[in-house]
């Protein structure tokens, strides 16, 4: 039988054949232990470049920036495309290489293969954070981020890969799924270290909406679009937002507030200096709303397990026992420095300036 007439009677049934990259960790195990589950689809194949602890899956073990990745997805008829590193640090040339080259390698793949849809995911971040952004943004309003050199800029670039590809492999349909701020099992980034600092930095002026999606929401939003329930380009997080006053409540942490030119020209100088893993702009987000809708995801008929207080006590939960300034994780004595202070977040980002010029002074 044919690649072809194995994807056509895979659709036929209504039981797609469905393949996920970065399957053997974090969110792509999650998804391929509930892709076995489901009985609308008929084989999940595991792609990754190790083999992950799940039974009842078929394991391909490659690099998906390898064209070999095209022989694997024979038979295919969906791919959910997850191996991109979100981590936090300054190693951007070798996660943009992963990120973008990998996208653009699974696509071309999917293409050759004769796969029906590819559903990427990447974050309503690339909506941008601005103080004029509608609240909640509409799955199709512009995007706006600014592509600085940090995890948004491959998002961005990610995003322009999934609006091309259709256009350049005719027959192929391409999935959108852009999450909230991403909490849960796992999650370490700029956004959730945020909450890891002695007190929340607070812009003067700024009005931030916060708005979760825990990681097992978004799971059950891809497994939608691996199942073809929803297509397009979706949107996902808990319903509303929570404004500053009552994520403080909540947490019991206080805030520190500064003016937006002294924290983002601090932030600025940190980043240029090497000492912190995010440009300036980063800093928008804990600033200006970029709440979104899900409204097609909910029309589909998803709804999340978690809202937003619950959401937020798993991230407290699960930044328990971290010590971060400016999204640079400190051990627990640097981060205790002069914490009695209302200053403690400028405290803390001045000693790291003057610990880089000893550095560079005893180098000299």
């Amino acid at each position: 039988m044919t690649t072809g007439a194995r994807g056509a009677r895979s659709r036929r049934t209504g039981q797609p054949v469905v393949a996920v990259t970065g399957a053997a960790h974090g969110i792509g195990l999650g998804l391929i232990r509930r892709l076995t589950a489901n009985p609308k689809v008929r084989r999940v194949i595991a792609i990754d470049d190790h083999r992950g602890m799940a039974d009842g899956v078929t394991w391909r073990i490659l690099d998906v920036r390898d064209p070999i990745i095209a022989d694997r997805l024979s038979g295919v008829d969906t791919v959910v495309h997850l191996a991109i590193d979100s981590s936090v640090g300054p190693e951007a040339a070798g996660r943009s290489a992963l990120n973008v080259r990998g996208t653009q390698t699974v696509l071309t793949a999917a293409a050759a293969a004769g796969v029906h849809r590819v559903v990427l995911c990447t974050s309503a971040m690339v909506y941008g954070a601005y103080p004029d952004n509608p609240v909640p943004l509409d799955e199709d309003a512009p995007l706006r981020a600014q592509p600085d050199g940090s995890l948004v800029r491959d998002l961005l670039e990610i995003e322009r890969l999934a609006e091309r590809a259709p256009k350049s492999h005719p027959g192929l349909s391409v999935t959108v799924v852009r999450s909230a701020m991403l909490v849960g099992p796992g999650v370490d980034t700029v956004l959730t270290r945020h909450f890891e600092a002695p007190r929340l930095l607070v812009v003067r002026d700024g009005a931030p909406r916060w708005q979760f999606c825990h990681v097992d929401d978004l799971i059950s939003a891809l497994e939608l679009a691996a199942t073809g329930q929803v297509t397009g380009v979706l949107t996902v997080g808990c319903e509303g937002y929570l404004d500053q006053a009552e994520v403080e409540r909540l947490s019991g942490m206080r805030h520190i507030e500064l003016p937006a030119a002294l924290a983002f020209g601090t932030a600025e100088r940190l980043h240029r200096l090497g000492l912190t893993p995010a440009p300036a702009s980063d800093l928008s987000y804990v600033t200006y709303p970029w709440v979104v809708s899900a409204a097609r995801l909910r029309a589909a008929g998803w709804r999340p397990e978690y809202d937003n207080v619950s959401a937020l006590q798993a991230l407290l939960e699960q930044v328990a026992g971290h010590h971060a300034v400016a999204a640079r994780r400190l051990g627990r004595r640097d981060a205790t420095i002069g914490a009695a202070g209302a200053t403690v977040a400028v405290i803390g980002t001045a000693a790291l300036v003057r610990r880089a010029r000893r550095k560079r002074r005893g180098a000299g």
